[in-house]
C-alpha cells in the first residue's frame, strides 16, 4: 500500500492545539503530513495562538508555539495528496482572502478527497463554496457563515464531530479524538494495535 499523504493548511495564529496535535497524531499512525502556509516555505515558522475561556463573553488569545512548516505552499497541488486538514484559530479569517487557497480547497472537494476542518476552519470551506447543502460543524460563532454559504450548521457537543460525505468537521480541539478518527476512517486507514 502506498503511504497516504496529507496536506495541512495553516497560517499565523492558527490554533496551537488544532495544529500541533493533528500534525503529530496523523504522523503517529503512519501518514505523511505536509504543513504549508501561503507566502512561506519549508523551514519557515508560523505563530500559533492558544484560545482559552476565562469567563468572558468570548475566548482570550495567548501566544502559542512557533510551528515549523515542512513544505512550501507554492509547490503543492491537491492531486499530490489523499486528504486535507484545516485547523481553526484566526488563520482561516485571512487565508480565505487568498484565491489560491480557495482554489486548492475546491480541488480537494471536486476530487471528493477527505477534508477535515475544525473550529474556525469551516470559514475556509464557506469561502471556497464547498458546503452548500452539507451538514457542517464549526466553532459556534461561525454558524452564520455556514448558513450563509448554504450549509446546515450541526450544533453538536464540543467533543463531537460530524461527517457529511468527504467533509469531516468539529467545533473545537476537544473533538480531536472523534474528528481525527473520522478523518482517518475516511482516508481508508486502518490502525492495528498489538
Amino acid at each position: 500500500m502506498t503511504k497516504k499523504m496529507i496536506l495541512m493548511l495553516v497560517g499565523d495564529f492558527a490554533e496551537d492545539y488544532e495544529t500541533m496535535v493533528p500534525f503529530q497524531a496523523l504522523q503517529m499512525v503512519g501518514l505523511t503530513v505536509h504543513a504549508v502556509c501561503p507566502g512561506k516555505q519549508a523551514g519557515d515558522h508560523i505563530a500559533t495562538a492558544i484560545h482559552d475561556f476565562e469567563g468572558h463573553q468570548t475566548y482570550t488569545e495567548k501566544p502559542g508555539h512557533r510551528f515549523t512548516l515542512n513544505a512550501g505552499f507554492d509547490t503543492v497541488s491537491a492531486d499530490q495528496y489523499d486528504g486535507l486538514v484545516i485547523p481553526g484559530g484566526r488563520a482561516p479569517e485571512y487565508l480565505r482572502l487568498d484565491p489560491r487557497v480557495l482554489s486548492l480547497i475546491r480541488a480537494f472537494a471536486e476530487a471528493n478527497k477527505p477534508i477535515a476542518a475544525v473550529c474556525h476552519g469551516p470559514q475556509l470551506l464557506a469561502a471556497a463554496g464547498v458546503i452548500g447543502g452539507r451538514t457542517v460543524s464549526a466553532y459556534p460563532a461561525c454558524a452564520p457563515e455556514v448558513a450563509l454559504a448554504g450549509g446546515r450548521y450541526a450544533e453538536i457537543a464540543i467533543d463531537g464531530a460530524v461527517a457529511d460525505g468527504n467533509l469531516i468537521t468539529a467545533p473545537a480541539w476537544p473533538a480531536h479524538p472523534a474528528w481525527l478518527a473520522r478523518f482517518i476512517a475516511a482516508l481508508g486507514v486502518r490502525i492495528s494495535l498489538g
